[in-house]
């Protein structure tokens, strides 16, 4: 599976162009207020890069995990293009060792390539991984998104309820959380109406 996964994606960023585009991803612009220069911030699944990059501009210590090690070097391009500096770390999230109360916040955007079972330990260690105190931040698709087709995967038991996440974090203080519809233009991953949900939390 590994093999599989790692394929797809590294054929998916292998061209020029950035897939999901440059910029960061708009939730995640609008919960800048929430974070302070010299946090550190586990983006996941941060393929080239557009988040991390953005989220070391606002002088966070930024590690980028991603299975794609051709998407990690254009992120590192993208960051240097930016005169910014990020950490970039290749990892299988089933795998990965993702330490206990390492990080002050940790971003969670369209993560969606996890089925249930692995989607649980990813939840399990995200929480496991923050500091107390420490930001979850977190959008993906419902399954509404499947009548869109505009993104993410075309598997229902990959999205994501605002019950799903409720439950899945109920260790967690809900800051923020609510599911809607709104237009994304994020490259050509991410084009078009979109049904969201948007997640902070705080350990």
């Amino acid at each position: 599976m590994y093999s599989n996964e790692l394929d797809r994606w590294n054929q998916r960023y292998s061209s020029s162009e950035y897939f999901f585009g440059q910029q960061p991803n708009e939730f995640l612009r609008s919960q800048s207020y929430r974070l302070r220069p010299g946090q550190k911030v586990l983006a996941i699944a941060d393929g080239e890069g557009r988040n991390g990059v953005w989220l070391a501009s606002l002088g966070l210590d930024v590690l980028s995990i991603d299975i794609s090690p051709i998407a990690l070097e254009k992120a590192q391009r993208l960051a240097a293009s930016q005169g910014v500096t990020i950490t970039t770390e290749v990892a299988d999230l089933a795998t990965w060792d993702w330490a206990v109360e390492r990080f002050d916040c940790v971003v969670a955007i369209f993560i969606q390539f996890a089925g249930s079972d692995l989607r649980t330990h990813i939840f399990e260690q995200i929480q496991a991984s923050l500091k107390t105190g420490g930001l979850l931040l977190l959008q993906g698709y419902t399954p509404k998104q499947l009548e869109f087709k505009t993104g993410g995967p075309p598997y229902i038991e990959n999205m994501y309820t605002a019950q799903l996440l409720q439950e899945s974090f109920h260790n967690m203080e809900i800051l923020h959380l609510v599911e809607h519809d709104a237009i994304l233009s994020e490259g050509v991953g991410h084009n078009g109406m979109s049904a969201l949900v948007d997640l902070v939390c705080r350990k």
